[in-house]
């Protein structure tokens, strides 16, 4: 076997059955072997940068290992931006591309780039194969990295010639076991918890990326704690667990943020505590001690304290400590129902307008798809407004259900994902809620769900505008709009219908349950446009910089403009 039959047996072996990719020149050995593989499917995106994302789609939708593959230069420098992507969130990924072959790398050679260096900073690891024998081991090692720990992006660049030598090596590999950080001290956690009068449970991405849904359910259920999750974490404790007061953060929930602001102890699982969900850190949890537990040692005290910082796998721990708490339940049922209280006044309110005429609010519209959508509905999110309605609005069940670009916050985002997860679970519903400025960023991959037959549902949120941008601009640059106004924007409906996908637009509320049955029954792709107003902010809002206690609603806003003016 050649170099590039060897990738695909590594494939076969680790049951890789569905792969991302566009070719060109110097992959093109491996594109040649495909040809004679039946059991890897190849899926042609129309940009690298949507093969990177839809990977990644794939990777947070199933759980499992995603691949994307492209050619030297260009090719691989497309893939970059997607690949930092799933760098910043930890999702497992395999990058392949091709390089000049091994006599032309640093002769300014056609297409070549300097692939290792580019990458250094967005992968957990990067390899150029230098020598033919090489590439077996450095396969199993990279597909073994890049799952393993806290999972992460790992780039091979294989040059043409080796691709097509017959590498003399087995598929050993060389990556030696992660040293063992000891027994974690639980029982210290147990004894912080039952001394804690006001214990909150704190969660993010690192709950799915660990495989750790139901133990972290079980643990939730069994201590009761009120908890809030980050962006990443929305759907860990499950839509009907009482005690969940939603997202923390910037555009968190006041009830989640005023919980963080009064806790006196603060139990993160798989959350690396960043900007976004913390605001101004001197003021984030001010009263509270702080027990840590993570896989990743690079998270603890990166940027708070911890009082008890816990390594290891989270199930096992997860289990351990339900195990402790169920032979001796916490006593917190004032605080309980005090963050009860606060979530049924302080959640996310939005009044569904039954007004048929009146024009549609995101917020509305998103709450109306969360009770129509069946319940194992995946939601791919771009970034931007639409984004944070889904967070807000959106009532997930499970963590994998809700695909984000949290860390990178990548626009064009939400088509290629929602294409990779609808590769993962192919008899689901994907729907990608995207805006009108994201959509425009990898609106070709229309021609892949065509090519496909995807039964994807596209729902456009279209304020002719880049909303967020405008937001930021309105409240905190005095209004001072500067290069945001999209209202040249295509025909939606016509673009879809020209690349075959039927599609129809909405702009009234009576308009709203209609289509989304409509776009949820067919049996095929469909898109919907819906028009809603321009003004239309995310409430509530931190001012970047901000302290989670300060934060900014529309009647505080109003309040404020209405003072400012009577002075």
């Amino acid at each position: 076997m050649n170099g590039a039959q060897h990738i695909l047996k590594a494939f076969h072996r680790r049951d890789i059955d569905t792969v991302f990719g566009y070719p060109g020149g110097c992959i093109m050995p491996l594109y040649d072997a495909l040809v004679d593989d039946a059991r890897v499917e190849h899926v042609l995106c129309r940009h690298e940068q949507a093969c990177a994302l839809a990977a990644d789609g794939y990777a947070r939708a199933s759980g499992k290992l995603g691949v994307c593959i492209a050619t030297s230069g260009p090719g691989a420098t497309n893939l970059i931006t997607g690949v930092a992507n799933a760098y910043q969130d930890s999702i497992p990924m395999l990058v392949i591309t091709g390089q000049v072959a091994t006599g032309l790398i640093g002769t300014d050679a056609f297409q070549e780039t300097d692939v290792l260096g580019m990458t250094l900073g967005i992968v957990k690891h990067s390899y150029l194969v230098e020598n033919t024998d090489e590439l077996p081991a450095i396969l199993e090692e990279a597909m073994e990295l890049a799952q393993s720990g806290r999972p992460g992006p790992v780039w091979i660049d294989i040059p043409k010639n080796i691709l097509l030598e017959e590498p003399a090596a087995g598929p050993d590999s060389t990556l030696s076991e992660p040293s063992s950080a000891g027994s974690p001290n639980l029982d210290d956690a147990a004894e912080m918890l039952r001394a804690a009068r006001k214990p909150l449970l704190y969660s993010g991405g690192g709950i799915s990326l660990a495989h750790a849904e139901d133990s972290f359910r079980g643990f939730a259920e069994c201590s009761g704690l009120p908890a809030v999750v980050t962006l990443k974490g929305i759907g860990n404790a499950g839509k009907h667990n009482p005690y969940n007061l939603g997202m923390l953060g910037m555009h968190g929930s006041r009830a989640a943020n005023r919980a963080v602001d009064e806790c006196d102890l603060l139990l993160v699982i798989g959350a690396r505590l960043d900007d976004r969900a913390t605001g101004k850190l001197e003021g984030f949890a001010p009263n509270a001690r702080t027990i840590h537990i993570d896989t990743d040692t690079a998270e603890f005290n990166k940027l708070r304290q911890a009082d008890l910082a816990i390594r290891g796998d989270l199930n096992a721990i997860l289990g351990k400590l339900t195990r402790t708490l169920r032979e001796s339940p916490l006593t917190i049922s004032d605080w309980q129902q005090q963050c009860r209280t606060w979530g049924t006044t302080g959640g996310f309110q939005a009044a569904d307008n039954e007004e048929p005429l009146a024009p549609i609010t995101g917020p509305s519209f998103i709450r109306q798809l969360s009770r129509i959508a069946p319940d194992d509905t995946v939601i791919a999110c771009d970034v931007g407004q639409h984004q944070m309605w889904v967070a807000q609005h959106y009532q997930f069940d499970r963590p994998r259900h809700h695909l984000t670009s949290g860390g990178l916050g990548t626009m064009g985002f939400g088509l290629p994902a929602a294409i990779g997860a609808q590769f993962a679970n192919r008899e689901s519903t994907v729907i990608n809620v995207t805006g009108d400025g994201s959509f425009m960023m990898n609106a070709q991959e229309l021609a892949t769900i065509r090519r496909y037959n995807l039964p994807l549902k596209l729902i456009i949120m279209d304020n002719q505008c880049l909303g967020m941008v405008r937001q930021q601009q309105e409240l905190f640059y005095n209004n001072r709009e500067s290069h945001i106004d999209l209202n040249d924007n295509p025909d939606f409906v016509a673009m879809a219908r020209a690349f075959d996908i039927p599609a129809l637009r909405i702009e009234r509320t009576d308009q709203v349950r209609r289509g989304i049955e409509t776009i949820l029954a067919y049996n095929g792709p469909m898109l919907l446009h819906v028009a809603i107003a321009r003004e239309e902010n995310v409430w509530p809002v931190v001012k970047p910089g901000g302290s989670n206690r300060e934060m900014i609603d529309e009647t505080r806003r109003f309040a404020a403009d209405k003072k400012e003016k009577t002075a």
